[in-house]
């Protein structure tokens, strides 16, 4: 068994986990593999699959990590030979056949950047605060059950953005962006303090008190931790995705140089 750290940019993607008639990361993963000759594709994952975990649509990931039983000259430089560039292998592990990279995971990491120029950061550290810590989220997922989890997390100021950590054992679904999307609301003061002790009350929050998620582009899968394994990072697989990645870093903050030029140009 293998286990791969994969990058990747989520936003031409339907999500990571497969679905019909849609591209998701993991068709694109399955794909590569299927051309690499080590997989036959069909209904069936590659034998002993799976994944840390399934982000939603146009949410991206640093270290996605997939494991299954693959030969041993499939190195993260192989793999990205037949991936498209939006998604790049760039470490591996050997680990036992036992090892599953959902269940061996002991924590996640997701990073928001939140552009909020008003925002008050006072009120969206305490709005983080107060989150902290174990709570039944029940009123910040569509789950019914599996609510109860330990969060914790950290917000930094950068420029016109806070940069959100938020890391757990696991996540509800949406839970991440309904954090986020609690925090803003409180920071923007569109919701006042107590709005945040009402959602981790007992009681529904439903309708225009709901919270709904933040947009999932400005979120990343930055880091999961496997005590004990020792991933080795592919130098070539490395460089390469760190040159496809800063390609198209500049080509979006091109975009925002034009768009920033076309609003200055109509004040």
């Amino acid at each position: 068994m293998r286990a791969y750290r994969i990058a990747y940019d989520g936003r031409p993607y339907n999500g990571f986990q497969r679905q019909p008639d849609v591209a998701t990361v993991e068709d694109a993963l399955f794909d590569a593999l299927s051309r690499l000759g080590v997989y036959e594709r069909g209904d069936d994952p590659p034998e002993g699959y799976a994944a840390a975990g399934r982000t939603d649509a146009g949410v991206s990931a640093v270290a996605q990590t997939v494991a299954f039983d693959v030969p041993e000259w499939l190195t993260p430089a192989a793999f990205n030979s037949e991936l498209p560039a939006s998604v790049r292998a760039w470490a591996s592990a050997n680990v036992s056949e036992r090892f599953h990279a959902t269940h061996d995971a002991s924590e996640r990491t997701y990073t928001y950047h939140l552009y909020a120029p008003d925002a008050a950061e006072v009120m969206a550290r305490a709005a983080l605060d107060a989150l902290r810590g174990e709570h039944d989220f029940h009123n910040l997922t569509p789950d019914e059950t599996g609510t109860v989890r330990t969060l914790d997390g950290s917000l930094t100021r950068d420029g016109d953005f806070f940069v959100i950590e938020l890391r757990a054992g696991g996540f509800c679904r949406q839970l991440v962006r309904r954090v986020v999307g609690l925090i803003t609301e409180v920071a923007r003061g569109e919701s006042s303090f107590p709005k945040v002790e009402r959602v981790l009350d007992a009681d529904p929050v439903e309708g225009p008190e709901g919270v709904a998620p933040a947009p999932a582009y400005p979120l990343v899968l930055t880091d999961v931790a496997y005590p004990g394994v020792e991933f080795d990072a592919d130098s070539d697989a490395r460089a390469s995705a760190r040159e496809i990645f800063g390609a198209l870093r500049a080509e979006r903050q091109t975009a925002a140089r034009v768009a920033g030029t076309l609003r200055d140009g109509l004040s």
